[in-house]
C-alpha cells in the first residue's frame, strides 16, 4: 500500500492574519533544504508582500474554466498528480472549485493529492470549520457557504494557528495591506470589528486546545495508557454542596496556582434519584466563586460517589482530587463502615488525593441517623398486620397440619414476613421475623409446645427470617424514598415556576406568593406586614399570634400561622422569602425612580432648554429685531444697498429662527412618537444627491465612494435627505481644512450602510452615547451651531425608519457616522409587472 501524504493546515481567526504569506515562507525553507516544492494555486488577493513570496518557487499553471460567460482559473488537480512533487502547497482549503471540475470542494482535491503520497501545506480561516460555522455567523452576522468537514480537518498531521492581535490586524487593514483602499472602511466596521477580532481569535485558540486534548486522549486510548499524564496540572475538587465547598475550592485554587497555571475543575455528584439533594443555594454560591476563580464546573451522575469521582477525575487526565473530610463522626463511621474519602484514595491509583479539614468535620461520637422513608401510618399498619396475621396463619396451618406440611408451613410464615415488610417497612418485618419463627418452632418443629432450638438449622433459619426481612424492607424503603423525593421535588417544581410567573404578574406578585405559601405549606394564614401596614394577606389569623415570623429587610417582614415547617421546607421557605424580599425591593425602588425621574427629567429639559433659548434662538431673533429696527429708524435715508442688506439680514434671521423651532417641534413629536413617517423602497444615491445639492458640496468637499450595487432601502426620503445634511455639517465643521468628507456605501448581512466619514478629532468613546443628547453640543459654544439638536433628531428620524445611527472612529482619526437600513426588494418597473 503507497504511502499517504501528510497535511499541514495553518489557521487563523481571520482573513489577513498572515497564513497565505507564512505558507510560502515555510516552502521557501523547505526548498531551500532540497525538497520538491511547488506552489498548486495561491490566492495573492493583489497584496505586494505576497506576491513577492511566490518569487522563486515553482509554480503549477492554473486550468482555465469557462463559465456563463466568465473565465475562472482553478488549481490544476490533474497536473499536480502528473507533476507528483514531494510537498504542494494549496491555499484556501474551504475554497469552492467551478463547475466541471472534479470535485465540488478544494479540500477534496487536497485528498486526492494526500492520497497520492503527496506532502500538503494548506491554509483555513476559522469561520470555515463545519462545527463552528454557526458560531461564527452568530458573532459576525455573516453566512458562510464554504466549509471543511472536521473529520477531514481531525485527520491532518499538524494545525497550527497563525496568530496575529486584533489591533495589529486593524492596523494591517488600515495601512492598506490586506484589502484596498476602498473597502477598508467598511471592513473595519463590518467583520473586522475589534469585539469580532477578539472572539473569533479566542475561538480558534480554543478550537486548538480541544484538539490538542482531543489528540492527547485518542493517543492514551489507543495505546491502553490509563495512568495520568501530568502535562498540565488539573486539580478536580469534589463539592457535596455542604458548608466546606468554599474552603474546598480555595484550597484547591492555591494548590493549582502554586503548579504555575494549573486547571482547577469543580465537580458535583448527584443520584439517579435525586434523593442526596445538595442545598442549592450554596451550591449555587460555590459555582460563582468556581468561576470567579477562572474554573469550571461539572456535575455528574452516580450513584457509587467514589467511583463516579475517580472516573471523572480520570476522564479530564486530573492530578490532583480535593476532598473534604467526611463529617460523620467517628461511631457513625465504625458502623457505617468507609467513607468517601478513604475509598477514593483505595481507588485513585496515581492521583494525588488531598484531604482538607474544615470546620464542619464530624464529631466524636455522632450516631448514624436511623429512619425510613415510611409514614407512621404505614408502620403501624404493618405491626398490625403482623399481630393479626400471625395468630390468623398459626390457626389455619395447624388446622392442615400433617407430616409432610413443614416445607408450605415455613415458606407460609416466610410469605407474612415478605408482606409485612411491604407494608410497615423494616420494624415491623423484623418483628413478624421473630414472631414467625418463634411461633414456628412452638407449634411445628419438635418437640412441640416448647421453644427450644436443638439444631443449628433451626437457628440459621431463624437467622434467615430476619435477613430477607431486612432486605425487603430496604427495598421498600428506597422505594418509598424514591417516591417522595420525585413527589416532592414536582412539588417544589412546581412552587417555584408559580412562584416566578407570580413575580411576572406586576402589582399582584406579592399576594400571589402569599397565596401560594399559604397553600404549599398548608398554613392557616399568611401575612405580609411593613412597620406600617398590611401589606398582603391570605386565611384568617383568629387573633393569634404567629408560629414563624421571617425578616424580610427595610421592616418588613413575613408572618406564618400554622405548625412549625420542617428542616426540608424551610429550604424551600428560604426561596419564597427571597422571591418576596426581592419583590418588595423592586416596588420600593420603582416607587422611589417614578417620583424622582419625572422631576429629574423636567429639570434637564427645562435647564437644557432654557440654554438653548438664551444663547441660540436670541441669535437670529436679535439680528432681526435689529435689522428690522434700523429700517425703521433710518427710513427714506438709507441708500438702496444699506437696505438690502438689511433685509438680507432680517430674512437670513428669520429662516435660521424657522429652522430652529422647526427642530423643537420634531423633537416633541418623536418623543411623543407622533412623528408621521411615509418610506417606500428607495435607492440611498436618490437621497445623497439631494443633500450634497443642499449644502452646495463639490468634488473637493466630499469624496464619494458608492457600492451598495444597487440595493434599496425602505426611507422616507425627505427625512433621509435631513439626516444626510445634519450629520454632513457636523462632519464638515469638524474636519480639517483641504481634508473632504468621504461618504461611502456598502452591503452587510442584509442591511445597507451609508458611512459619513471625517478626519477631525474624533470624539472619545465615553462620550460617543452623549453626542444624540437633545440641546448639547459637546462643548461647542459658538452658538452658531444650533440647538444642539441635529444628532438627536438625526437619530430618531433613522430608528422611526428601522435603522441605526452608531458613530466609530474613523482609520487614522477622526469620526465615522454609520447609518445602516435594511434591505428591501426594489419595487417592481411597468414593464417587469406585465412580464
Amino acid at each position: 500500500m503507497s504511502r499517504r501524504g501528510k497535511l499541514r493546515v495553518l489557521l487563523g481567526a481571520a482573513p489577513g492574519v498572515g497564513k497565505t504569506y507564512d505558507m510560502l515562507a515555510e516552502g521557501h525553507r523547505l526548498f531551500d533544504e532540497g525538497k520538491d516544492v511547488v506552489i498548486a494555486i495561491v490566492e495573492t488577493h493583489g497584496r505586494s508582500a505576497t506576491t513577492r513570496m511566490t518569487e522563486g518557487l515553482p509554480i503549477l499553471p492554473r486550468r482555465s474554466v469557462e463559465h456563463l460567460g466568465v473565465v475562472l482559473e482553478e488549481m490544476d488537480l490533474e497536473g499536480a498528480l502528473a507533476r507528483a512533487p514531494e510537498i504542494a502547497l494549496v491555499d484556501e482549503l474551504a475554497h469552492t472549485n467551478a463547475p466541471a471540475s472534479r470535485h465540488q470542494k478544494r479540500w477534496q482535491d487536497v485528498e486526492d493529492l494526500l492520497d497520492a503520497g503527496i506532502d500538503v501545506i494548506s491554509t483555513l480561516n476559522i469561520q470555515h470549520i463545519e462545527s463552528l460555522n454557526d458560531v461564527v455567523e452568530q458573532i459576525t452576522g455573516v453566512p458562510q457557504q464554504e466549509t471543511v468537514p472536521d473529520r477531514f480537518l481531525r485527520r491532518a498531521t499538524n494545525v497550527e494557528v497563525v496568530d496575529l492581535a486584533p489591533q495589529a490586524l486593524r492596523d494591517r487593514l488600515t495601512g492598506g495591506y490586506v484589502y484596498p483602499a476602498e473597502r477598508v472602511d467598511a471592513a473595519l466596521s463590518n467583520y473586522f470589528r475589534l469585539g469580532n477580532l477578539t472572539a473569533l481569535r479566542e475561538l480558534a485558540l480554543l478550537w486548538l486546545a480541544d484538539e490538542v486534548d482531543h489528540a492527547l486522549r485518542d493517543y492514551r486510548a489507543e495505546h491502553g495508557i490509563a495512568s495520568t499524564w501530568e502535562a498540565r496540572e488539573r486539580v478536580v475538587v469534589a463539592l457535596t454542596g455542604g458548608p466546606e465547598g468554599m474552603t474546598l475550592m480555595r484550597r484547591g485554587a492555591r494548590i493549582a496556582a502554586r503548579s504555575g497555571g494549573g486547571e482547577i475543575i469543580a465537580v458535583h455528584v448527584s443520584s439517579h434519584d435525586g434523593l442526596r439533594v445538595a442545598d442549592p443555594a450554596s451550591l449555587a454560591q460555590q459555582r460563582a466563586l468556581v468561576e470567579e476563580l477562572g474554573g469550571t464546573f461539572a456535575q455528574v451522575v452516580g450513584e457509587d460517589i467514589p467511583s463516579a469521582l475517580v472516573e471523572y477525575a480520570r476522564s479530564v487526565n486530573a492530578t490532583q482530587l480535593v476532598l473534604g473530610a467526611s463529617r460523620r463522626g467517628r461511631l457513625s463511621a465504625a458502623l457505617t463502615g468507609p467513607g468517601i474519602g478513604a475509598t477514593v484514595i483505595r481507588e485513585s491509583g496515581d492521583i494525588d488525593v488531598h484531604i482538607v479539614n474544615h470546620p464542619a468535620a464530624g464529631g466524636r461520637y455522632t450516631l448514624p441517623r436511623l429512619g425510613g422513608a415510611l409514614t407512621m401510618r404505614r408502620r403501624v399498619l404493618g405491626a398490625v398486620t403482623a399481630l393479626l396475621g400471625g395468630p390468623a396463619l398459626t390457626w389455619l396451618l395447624i388446622s392442615a397440619r400433617n407430616e409432610q406440611s413443614i416445607t408450605t408451613e415455613v415458606l407460609a410464615y416466610q410469605l407474612l414476613v415478605v408482606v409485612v415488610a411491604l407494608i410497615g417497612g423494616l420494624w415491623p418485618a423484623l418483628f413478624a421475623a421473630v414472631l414467625s419463627g418463634i411461633t414456628l418452632d412452638f407449634f411445628f418443629i419438635e418437640p412441640f409446645l416448647t421453644i427450644t432450638i436443638d439444631e443449628a438449622s433451626h437457628a440459621q433459619a431463624l437467622i434467615l427470617y430476619v435477613i430477607v426481612a431486612v432486605l425487603v424492607s430496604v427495598v421498600v424503603d428506597l422505594a418509598a424514598r424514591r417516591t417522595r423525593a420525585a413527589r416532592r421535588a414536582a412539588a417544589e417544581s412546581e412552587l417555584i415556576q408559580a412562584i416566578a410567573g407570580s413575580v411576572l404578574q406586576g402589582s399582584n406578585a406579592i399576594q400571589a406568593l402569599v397565596d401560594r405559601t399559604r397553600e404549599a405549606f398548608r398554613l392557616r394564614a399568611t401575612v405580609v406586614r411593613s412597620t406600617t401596614a398590611i401589606i398582603a394577606a391570605a386565611g384568617d389569623t383568629d387573633g393569634a399570634l404567629p408560629s414563624t415570623t421571617l425578616d424580610l429587610g427595610e421592616g418588613a417582614t413575613l408572618e406564618l400561622y400554622g405548625p412549625d415547617l420542617r428542616a426540608s421546607d424551610r429550604r424551600l421557605l428560604s426561596v419564597v422569602t427571597a422571591q418576596i424580599s426581592a419583590v418588595l425591593e423592586h416596588q420600593r425602588l420603582q416607587e422611589a425612580a417614578e417620583k424622582i425621574e419625572p422631576i429629574a427629567a423636567s429639570d434637564r429639559v427645562r435647564g437644557a432648554l432654557l440654554s438653548a433659548l438664551s444663547h441660540d434662538l436670541r441669535r437670529p431673533l436679535a439680528a432681526a429685531t435689529a435689522a428690522v429696527g434700523g429700517l425703521r429708524a433710518s427710513g427714506p435715508a438709507l441708500s438702496p444697498t444699506d437696505r438690502q442688506e438689511l433685509l438680507e439680514t432680517a430674512g437670513e434671521s428669520l429662516t435660521a429662527l424657522s429652522s430652529l423651532l422647526t427642530d423643537l417641534l420634531d423633537v416633541s413629536r418623536l418623543q411623543a412618537k407622533a412623528l408621521r413617517i411615509t418610506t417606500q423602497p428607495t435607492d440611498p444615491a436618490d437621497a445623497i444627491a439631494p443633500a450634497l445639492d443642499e449644502l452646495q458640496l463639490g468634488p473637493f468637499d466630499v469624496e464619494l465612494a458608492l457600492d451598495h450595487q444597487g440595493a434599496h432601502v425602505a426611507i422616507d426620503v425627505v427625512l433621509l435627505q435631513r439626516v444626510l445634511v445634519n450629520v454632513l455639517l457636523n462632519a464638515q465643521r469638524f474636519s480639517p481644512p483641504n481634508a473632504p468628507v468621504r461618504v461611502a456605501t456598502s452591503t452587510f448581512a442584509h442591511r445597507v450602510e451609508i458611512r459619513i466619514a471625517d478626519h477631525g478629532i474624533g470624539v472619545d468613546d465615553e462620550r460617543k452615547d452623549a453626542i444624540f443628547t437633545p440641546f448639547q453640543r459637546l462643548g461647542d459654544t459658538d452658538n452658531s451651531a444650533g440647538l444642539g439638536l441635529g444628532l438627536a433628531l438625526s437619530k430618531g428620524f433613522i430608528e422611526s425608519m428601522h435603522g441605526t445611527l452608531t458613530p466609530e472612529d474613523t482609520p487614522g482619526g477622526g469620526l465615522t457616522m454609520v447609518i445602516s437600513l435594511p434591505m428591501v426588494e426594489p419595487p417592481t418597473t411597468s414593464t417587469e409587472a406585465e412580464s
